[in-house]
């Protein structure tokens, strides 16, 4: 331990320590659990998992926790500690459990391996577990209790782990928070200690004691405050020191130290190219160094592919390089001698070798005897593989790579590596990384995956890539979830004109004007990050005018404040604003929903609004919305107000208004409490001969049969109106009885009719074939999910009659008999104009499906869509299937249609003629 104690002294970062910060996830309280660690009194086996970022101080925590178990000497107790660096480890063969104890403290020999496992006073310090290279889930099935068994040394960690060796002892597994699911089923529950690192007084105070002037470590701290990408990478002390080093210079020559901390490409590329010799006058850099930068990126590369940061001799040896030849990278720290492993070397810091990682895919001659610019070494993955979502899963560290590659990709870069190291910079891959992005299978299809494609885009800090790779995007999802998201967002939204639709969600937090809970004294620091954040909400925001292509805007499960929501407005309200379709869903706060409807009352471009959430007690947002549809400059469509409990009480305001605007064609009051009375009221608007409504939807409006007189009437007199959904109404036969009365008069011109879930059975389809036997206008009729049995039968005979209209009828999960099939088919083969027909969740059972399919093999059916539930793996099924197919190609059978659809007949949200991308 004396040597250990020796070491720890001379670390790289001494005297950081007591500035690392950590907290306590699961298992126990910070107050005690250290007391508990060094004392003998404590019973229960303690496994501690100290989890954090590359970088933030797990290693040094762990060495100085147990300097302290070192140095507490209780009498007559055997105390012993042990330290196993997992990436020293990985480069050695097999051994025994009592040869790997020996290596690391020859004392243990003398204790014995009996003593060493019944003493209640070993720790053991495993560093690095995600440095462990083995199969996934191989720690758990390999297990040895026998200390004289040679096994490989991950063999061997697990086994101590599981408490198969030195069970009594006190674990300390040190790792990166991607190894925690291979890790958590090895050790039994353990406490969960989150290393923080430097918090942001710790870095303001590194700063501090870096410069020697106080302005500039203020402003340096500052230009890296300023940047969200890189603020957060300062919690590793390693990356403070970087910034430090480059930024001291520049502000020493008077430089502005912006541009350096505004990605973390710009920062290593400039600690890079700082690290190294200046050039001679009128001389370029030594002949080497290009030879030198090359190996390195490779050796960089190489690593985070194997997931190792630690080489050796034979490694730097398989480049053709030696010690001497990186020289000037071991003495700019870039790589330096790995304090716990002679002869290795490792990079500064994990950042430090993924950028290199990175410049392997960008130089010509990325190494001895392998390929230049994209091309790799056989060990190292091409870019595709990169930036894939299979291998980044596989490998975390890719992803930091690849925003790398984004950010070398910009050509001014390119010309500072050449310029400073003689090297060729090769931007080949600039074309394959816009070729990555285009790709039908691209790994950027979800909102997580849309903010990784900015985060890259934002990194190369170059319009010109932006744009090419967002020029085929119609529309974006956008899921923000913390201010870094909001400046990578806006800056690439303002690079794509093209686009014509934008979702966005806003996690709670990024706005914080709103929150009650703050901590006493938090005033100013939280004012002043609300402030940054909106800030950037502003820039994102402006798209929304500077973009004349942009006319659908989401904004949905959204966390706003009462500033983010004005800026927001601010922007709709501008001239150059040509929105045409805005959906607000489930936004706080709830009086937002005013603000925005007062932002688009007048908006002449707007023509769909979808406001939904909040709004179930919300009058005056009502009278806000009455007073934008008697706008003059009104010109909206479709309207639809979701869950709007006091819609009754602003009927009479609703209705003139709908009076006097003459553009809005649909209606959409989906589960809003209007209930039989408040059906009355609308009902006698409808039948107002200004009214243009064509589409309605009264679906979960707690509708009766008592409702349906005055719909019937409303049908005999309104002939504008060509839809109708009243899905999961209690309308019961009865209310069919009075609909059917109304549509069966000849002045009614209703298309579509919604029936589904509402209490019909076979009663309600009786009256349902009477109209429809006659001249019906009826094309679409859903009934789905209803009980009507043997109700089928009656709309069979309807169906066979030349009088009957249907296009469309729905089906799906009727409780239809098997014996009814037959009736079906019958009505099938004789039928000449049902074109879509729905089965879903029926069982029709083998004979079933045998006798509609031997009726749909008549060439002359016109029906071309048929959903039902069948078992395709079925070979008799695949026979049918292939005699039908082949003798009625045009017709597209789902066999796996399993779930109901109640929009399966309804007309779409958008029509196919307004061409807009669906986002919601």
């Amino acid at each position: 331990m004396e040597k250990f104690c020796s070491i720890w002294k001379h670390t790289f970062w001494n005297g950081v320590g007591d500035d690392l910060h950590y907290r306590i996830i699961q298992g126990g309280h910070k107050s005690t659990w250290l007391s508990s660690f060094k004392t003998s009194s404590q019973r229960r086996l303690l496994t501690v998992v100290l989890q954090g970022a590359a970088g933030v101080g797990k290693t040094t925590l762990a060495k100085k926790w147990m300097l302290d178990w070192a140095q507490d000497h209780l009498p007559e107790t055997l105390h012993s500690a042990f330290y196993l660096s997992c990436k020293e480890l990985g480069r050695q063969g097999a051994c025994t459990f009592a040869e790997l104890l020996a290596r690391k403290c020859p004392d243990a020999q003398e204790a014995g391996p009996q003593a060493l496992a019944q003493g209640q006073k070993v720790l053991v310090v495993i560093d690095g577990f995600d440095e462990l290279r083995v199969p996934s889930g191989s720690l758990i099935h390999d297990i040895c209790g026998d200390w004289k068994e040679p096994k490989p040394v991950p063999v061997l960690l697990g086994s101590l782990l599981k408490r198969k060796l030195l069970p009594k002892a006190t674990l300390l597994v040190t790792t990166r928070p991607e190894a925690l699911g291979e890790l958590r089923p090895l050790v039994e529950q353990p406490l969960l200690i989150e290393a923080e690192g430097f918090l942001e007084a710790d870095r303001r105070g590194y700063f501090l004691r870096h410069f020697e002037q106080r302005d500039q470590a203020l402003r340096a701290f500052r230009a890296m405050q300023d940047s969200p990408a890189l603020f957060p990478m300062g919690a590793a002390p390693a990356v403070c020191w970087v910034v430090c080093t480059c930024l001291k210079g520049q502000l020493e020559k008077g430089e502005d130290p912006a541009s350096t901390c505004r990605t973390p490409t710009s920062l290593f590329l400039r600690f890079l190219c700082g690290q190294c010799p200046p050039a001679a006058p009128g001389r370029g850099p030594a002949p080497r160094l290009p030879t030198a930068l090359q190996a390195l990126s490779l050796l960089a590369a190489r690593g985070v592919w194997a997931q190792t940061s630690l080489f050796d001799g034979q490694d730097l040896g398989r480049l053709g390089v030696g010690e001497s030849d990186l020289r000037p990278f071991l003495d700019g720290k870039v790589l330096q001698a790995d304090a716990d492993c002679e002869g290795c070397y490792a990079f500064l810091h994990l950042s430090v070798q993924q950028f290199l990682a990175a410049l392997f895919y960008l130089l010509d001659g990325a190494g001895p005897g392998d390929a230049g610019g994209c091309g790799c070494a056989q060990d190292v993955g091409d870019v595709r593989a990169l930036l894939s979502k299979e291998e980044r899963l596989r490998n975390p560290s890719l992803t930091r790579v690849g925003h790398f590659l984004f950010g070398l990709a910009n050509e001014e870069r390119a010309r500072e590596l050449e310029a400073t190291f003689g090297c060729r910079v090769s931007l080949d891959v600039r074309r394959e990384l816009l070729r990555v992005t285009r790709a039908r299978d691209w790994p950027f299809s979800s909102r997580a995956d849309t903010r990784e494609l900015m985060r890259c885009l934002y990194e190369s800090q170059e319009e010109a890539l932006v744009r090419e790779a967002l020029a085929p995007l119609a529309e974006l999802a956008l899921h923000l979830q913390s201010e870094r998201d909001l400046v990578q967002a806006s800056f690439c939204l303002r690079h794509s004109q093209a686009l014509r639709g934008l979702s966005l969600q806003v996690e709670k937090g990024i706005f914080l004007e709103n929150d009650r809970f703050w901590e006493p004294g938090t005033w100013a620091e939280r004012s002043q990050q609300d402030h940054h954040a909106l800030c950037r909400w502003t820039e994102l925001c402006s798209v929304l005018s500077s973009n004349k292509n942009l006319a659908l805007l989401e904004v949905s499960q959204s966390y706003l404040s009462h500033s983010s929501v004005r800026i927001l407005c601010e922007q709709m309200t501008r001239v150059t604003c040509n929105l045409q379709k805005v959906v607000i869903k489930n936004v706080s706060p709830v009086h937002a929903y005013r603000d925005f409807c007062l932002a688009l009352v007048g908006k002449k471009t707007l023509t769909h609004l979808i406001l939904e959430g909040s709004i179930h007690c919300d009058s005056m947002l009502l009278l806000l919305l009455c007073e934008a549809l008697k706008h003059r400059r009104c010109n909206l469509q479709y309207l639809r107000l979701g869950s709007c409990s006091d819609f009754t009480h602003q009927l009479n305001d609703f209705s003139l208004a709908l009076k006097v605007n003459h553009s809005l064609k649909s209606l959409d009051l989906t589960a809003s409490e209007l209930g039989d009375e408040g059906v009355k009221l609308l009902c006698g608007n409808l039948r107002h001969p200004n009214c243009f409504l064509q589409w309605l939807s009264l679906e979960n409006c707690h509708l009766t049969e008592v409702c349906c007189k005055e719909l019937a009437s409303t049908l005999m007199v309104n002939q504008r109106l060509t839809h109708l959904s009243l899905a999961r109404n209690n309308l019961g036969d009865g209310g069919v009885r009075l609909l059917c009365e109304g549509l069966s008069y000849p002045e009614c011109q209703l298309q579509t009719l919604v029936l589904s879930q509402c209490s019909i059975t076979r009663c309600g389809c009786q009256h349902i074939s009477d109209f429809l036997q006659g001249d019906s206008s009826l094309t679409h009729l859903d009934l789905s999910l209803n009980p009507i049995a043997t109700g089928l039968w009656f709309l069979c005979e309807a169906l066979k009659k030349p009088g009957c209209n249907l296009k469309c009828l729905g089906l799906c999960g009727c409780s239809l008999p098997s014996f009814c099939w037959q009736d079906l088919a019958s009505a099938l083969a004789s039928n000449q104009r049902l074109e879509v027909l729905d089965l879903g969740q029926n069982s029709l059972g083998q004979s079933g499906i045998t006798v509609l399919f031997e009726a749909l093999k008549q060439r002359s059916s016109p029906l071309k869509r048929l959903r039902l539930r069948a078992d395709e793996s079925s070979a008799q099924t695949q026979k049918l299937l292939k005699e039908v197919r082949d003798s009625n190609p045009k017709l597209n059978i789902d066999c796996k249609a399993a779930q109901a659809a109640s929009s399966f007949c309804e007309f779409p949200f958008f029509t196919p003629q307004d061409n807009f991308p669906v986002i919601y």
